[in-house]
């Protein structure tokens, strides 16, 4: 065991408005099992990358050990390749036998090794990429995301190889994962960095009872700071008044005023000046030490949602539906029956390559979607509403481009409102004067969220919407859904999400059957 030491450390990127980093000094544990926990653009993959040298920065990073970043990037050539052919290429000195056996670990057979990388699916890849990240010995490991677009079968199977496994930093904003596979958790707060011993939910429980605290300590400040403003004004006015009695008076009415009452007068609003001075002062302290306390605290804003009801009920219907695409050999699934009413939120769910987002495409076409052309061949039942007016999440952000101006032209929204929504949840001000593909992928997410949000719909159709969205937006989405019960059709594979969310749950067993719980 050593210690990884970061001191003083500081970093921005070239042409930033603002450090992501300040002076940030902290110690981890080279056999902790980390969670790293902050919210979208904090800088949690930047952090990644200043451990691996890839950015220069100021202060100090002191480590006896060499470090290993995933996803390991492969390249388009290598992808047309058979992962033996390249696993040198991606961790020096990695040897073929030590590979196969972490993916024996990972319940994935060794062929897997010997087959184009581009024909295997995603969970097969991301268990080939790990299983060479893990392959060398006395590295901490640098794990970015690995459950990204993966099936709940490939993400349990991650999970429980993770849990094995200790000297790494996990960057994931899945619940259930940092849970089952932490011991420790590094926070980017708003202003501080912390290192605390716990997994997610021990972290969330104590950062709960700390804020709660700080709420009830800040609402003691604002009221000291209350009287303190009342009694500064209460002297000022009997200063002002009294200064005001130093020139001229009735010799009548104040027969026993000598013309010396002006300096004892004058002394006398001295000293009560000198008090609002002080009282003023005390006011500048108790607001600092308020700021101080709510420096750190993380509060998330209600989100609104106006969604349309539709004059008939039932919205969606899928009876005995089979799909197959020309020139296919085999459906993509079979025999799907289900129906969407009105207040449904209904998630999709099955492994990788059930047909999940093929069959959201089908049914954007029957609402009259024409950027979803999609050949095939069909059997049984699939019908929309008519008039019915859906809004769309797509997984895919790489069409993302231009101003925040532009996005709102060519989508039709209000930008004053877009910008409102992006700043809801947790967008900084700086964000809306970059260009959108410069944004990070949680960013972009929350960029097709936010417009999604703006639109009123009769249906809400999400296709792995929280991939890349920090654990806090998550919340958010949650009780935003759970407030406004939007009828939603979604696939989302974070497992709390969807039990939080979903009132039912459609399992595409590939692709023989449906099921309905």
């Amino acid at each position: 065991m050593s210690q990884i030491l970061v001191n003083n450390l500081t970093f921005s990127y070239e042409g930033s408005f603002d450090n992501i980093f300040e002076n940030a000094s902290f110690s981890i544990d080279t056999d902790w099992k980390l969670g790293f926990i902050g919210r979208n653009g904090k800088g949690k993959t930047t952090f990644l990358r200043l451990l691996t040298g890839n950015y220069a920065y100021r202060g100090n990073i002191n480590a006896s050990v060499a470090f290993d970043y995933f996803p390991y990037a492969v390249t388009r050539a290598q992808r047309t390749l058979p992962a033996s052919a390249f696993l040198e290429e991606l961790k020096s000195g990695c040897e073929e036998w030590r590979v196969i056996c972490e993916l024996a670990q990972l319940n994935e057979d060794a062929d897997i090794l010997y087959r184009p990388f581009q024909t295997l699916s995603f969970g097969e890849q991301t268990k080939i990429l790990l299983a060479v990240l893990f392959s060398g010995e006395n590295d901490f490991l640098l794990i970015d995301e690995p459950t990204n677009h993966l099936d709940q079968n490939a993400r349990e199977t991650v999970k429980n190889y993770l849990t094995g496994k200790k000297g790494f930093i996990l960057v994931s904003h899945d619940r259930d994962l940092l849970d089952a596979c932490t011991d420790h958790v590094l926070v980017l707060n708003r202003q501080t960095i912390e290192v605390q011993s716990g997994n997610f939910s021990i972290w969330w429980e104590n950062k709960q009872r700390k804020d709660q605290f700080v709420i009830a300590e800040n609402e003691k400040h604002m009221k000291e700071i209350g009287k303190l403003k009342q009694a500064a004004r209460r002297t000022a006015a009997w200063a002002d008044k009294n200064e005001a009695t130093k020139i001229g008076y009735d010799p009548v009415k104040e027969h026993d005023r000598s013309m010396g009452t002006r300096a004892y007068i004058g002394a006398k609003t001295k000293k009560m000046q000198s008090r609002v001075t002080q009282m003023k002062q005390r006011i500048d302290r108790e607001i600092e030490e308020k700021e101080g306390l709510l420096q750190d605290l993380e509060k998330t804003v209600d989100l609104r949602l106006a969604p349309l009801s539709h004059h008939k009920e039932r919205l969606v219907q899928l009876r005995d539906y089979s799909l197959q695409y020309e020139d296919a050999q085999t459906p993509v699934f079979t025999g799907v029956t289900f129906e969407i009413r009105r207040g449904d939120r209904i998630a999709l769910h099955g492994e990788n390559g059930c047909g999940k987002s093929t069959l959201i495409k089908v049914i954007l076409q029957r609402a009259g979607f024409k950027n979803f052309p999609v050949k095939f061949s069909e059997d049984g039942l699939c019908e929309t509403a008519s008039g019915l007016v859906i809004s769309y999440v797509s997984q895919d952000t790489s069409g993302l481009a231009g101003s925040i101006a532009d996005f709102c032209k060519k989508k039709n929204l209000d930008q004053s409102l877009f910008c409102s929504i992006l700043r809801q949840l947790d967008f900084e001000r700086v964000q809306f004067m970059k260009n959108m593909e410069d944004y990070s992928e949680g960013q972009k997410k929350k960029t097709l969220l936010a417009a999604s949000l703006l639109t009123p719909a009769h249906l809400y159709i999400w296709d792995e919407p929280l991939n890349y969205i920090d654990v806090f937006s998550r919340m958010q989405i949650e009780k935003l859904l759970l407030k406004y019960e939007p009828t939603l059709l979604f696939v989302e594979h974070d497992v709390r999400f969807r039990e939080t969310v979903a009132t039912e749950v459609v399992t595409l067993p590939a692709p023989s059957r449906c099921l309905l719980h």
